[in-house]
């Protein structure tokens, strides 16, 4: 009887040691319902002098997983084609948005060389979390002009339904990531080196 008792115990053992992994949810960003942009105070636009920029992505992609009820384990991974950053400052004339972008390609983003701006997360940290929203901190490798640094971005997320909604923004120093401040045609996407990046971004399951 002994010898059976044991023996049920030694088949069950193991189930209840291992204990099965959260499954994650996977939910892809949709760029129509969605945000990136970059934020640039001036510095030196001579004739567009007194003018920041305010460049917005109309080209990213990316996912978000996550797991229901606890966020973590989780991750982020967003692709910004940076070919698709335009300015839209309403300081500037359709024209003077023409020079611009120009500029914005040629001289400051090199997209032909470096098309893509990813964000990978590599630790996701939940801070406060209530009914759905929860504010969390993500660190991660931020690649940008050829050039990747590791930053933490904090951030707000809610979910409802199927949706999943991240409103967060972070700072670089562009000399970090070897991003030029143009002097050509006068300067006039000259910028300081502080920029920041302001997303909201949208996700469907």
């Amino acid at each position: 009887m002994r010898t059976i008792i044991l023996g049920l115990i030694l088949a069950t053992l193991p189930g209840l040691l291992i204990q099965p992994t959260p499954a994650t949810v996977t939910y892809n960003l949709d760029a129509s319902q969605s945000k990136f942009m970059a934020h640039a105070n001036r510095s030196g636009l001579l004739w567009f002098k007194g003018h920041s920029h305010h460049l917005a992505a109309s080209d990213f992609s990316g996912q978000v997983e996550l797991t229901p009820d606890t966020i973590t384990p989780a991750s982020l991974r967003l692709v910004v084609k940076a070919a698709s950053l335009h300015e839209t400052g309403a300081d500037f004339t359709d024209a003077q948005k023409q020079i611009i972008n120009k500029e914005l390609k040629d001289i400051v983003f090199h997209p032909d060389h470096y098309p893509d701006i990813t964000f990978q997360s590599t630790n996701v940290i939940v801070k406060t979390s209530a009914a759905s929203r929860y504010e969390v901190r993500i660190t991660g490798n931020l690649t940008l002009h050829g050039v990747t640094k590791q930053i933490t971005i904090p951030a707000v997320v809610t979910l409802q339904g199927n949706n999943l909604r991240a409103v967060g923004e972070f700072s670089i120093d562009r000399g970090d990531f070897k991003v030029k401040a143009t002097s050509a045609f006068h300067g006039m996407v000259r910028v300081d080196d502080d920029v920041k990046f302001e997303f909201d971004i949208v996700g469907h399951r």
